[in-house]
């Protein structure tokens, strides 16, 4: 029964955490003296943590206020966009990817870099979350999250976690990469759920309407079974409400009415799914509960603007570089649809 197993409780803000699967682009142990500056470059789709295993440093992220980190500090700048972190304010900044590295695999690195001066590392990494839900999230967060290791209800967890990765990075050995990217799944998450249990903008929008528990629970729904033939009366009556009072509660949290919220998800998980070469439009359409792939394929037009197989052939959006690759077009085509 429900009310004697709390795993069985609907959870949506959970969920969302759940299906945040992180695809590690590049991990890097940065050993710094001071002075000394790097510049990360903005990625397309890349969200970057930064924590401090000793000394200290300033990060400034583009429209917010510069940020001082010590040891035992974790800050995640989620929005792919291009930051500096100094020894000092003022000090040059050159692009990191210009330094020399020693690589110990393709994805893992360590930078050695400075003036000579005191000490400072820092574990930094560059990942991706590519899931449809795990993107409605990562839009609503802010600039940064800044998990101080000074905050005595967070520390705890921080600290021990940026041990276990500071051990790893010290001498990477044997398995060492997939530990430090466990690791950082582990630091990535829990600092999205700190600012998620605190943060007043976390309680608006469709992160509000998750909490709500009659539209987060058709959210959940929605997304644990996107091929079902869902009608706005169907995901009503899961919630014993009327169709109307359903459909105007859900419009009015979430921000768009319940079958476009359904059709807009649906195409996302259609786009990341394309970007698998061995899946044909008509095993998308398939698995994603639409009769025919002509109907998909006018769904999927109508939302996206584009067929679905000019994307899944690399096809330029409208505005973009001729010879984009698929890769591209789903991005552009993801944005627009977001």
């Amino acid at each position: 029964m429900r009310g004697d197993d709390p795993w069985s409780t609907p959870d949506p803000i959970g969920e969302a955490l759940h299906v945040m699967r992180i695809d590690g682009t590049f991990y890097c142990r940065s050993e710094l003296t001071e002075p000394w500056g790097l510049t990360m470059p903005t990625i397309e789709g890349c969200l970057w943590f930064h924590a401090v295993t000793a000394g200290h440093c300033w990060l400034e992220v583009d429209g917010a206020e510069p940020l001082h980190l010590g040891p035992g500090d974790l800050v995640l700048v989620p929005h792919h966009r291009g930051h500096r972190a100094r020894s000092a304010p003022g000090v040059p900044a050159p692009d990191v990817t210009a330094l020399p590295h020693d690589y110990a695999t393709d994805r893992y690195a360590v930078l050695r870099y400075g003036g000579g001066g005191p000490a400072t590392t820092i574990v930094c990494g560059g990942v991706r979350l590519d899931h449809p839900g795990a993107r409605n999230l990562i839009d609503l967060l802010p600039p940064y999250i800044h998990i101080a290791a000074a905050n005595t209800s967070r520390a705890e967890w921080v600290q021990s976690t940026l041990r276990l990765v500071a051990d790893e990075a010290s001498e990477l050995r044997p398995g060492g990469e997939a530990v430090i990217v466990r690791l950082s799944d582990i630091l990535v998450i829990q600092a999205i759920r700190s600012w998620l249990e605190t943060a007043e903008d976390a309680r608006t929008g469709w992160l509000g309407a998750l909490r709500d528990e009659h539209v987060g629970r058709a959210i959940s729904l929605v997304h644990r079974h996107p091929a079902r033939d869902w009608t706005v009366a169907d995901l009503a009556s899961e919630l014993a409400m009327s169709r109307s009072a359903f459909a105007a509660r859900f419009t009015d949290l979430v921000g768009e009415p319940v079958m476009r919220y359904v059709t807009r998800h649906r195409m996302h998980l259609a786009l990341e799914r394309m970007r698998d070469d061995h899946a044909t439009v008509g095993e998308v359409a398939a698995e994603l509960g639409y009769r025919s792939e002509a109907a998909f394929s006018r769904a999927f037009k109508r939302t996206v603007g584009m067929s679905p197989g000019s994307v899944r052939a690399g096809t330029p959006m409208p505005g973009t570089v001729e010879g984009s690759t698929t890769t591209g077009a789903t991005e552009v085509a993801l944005e627009r649809i977001a």
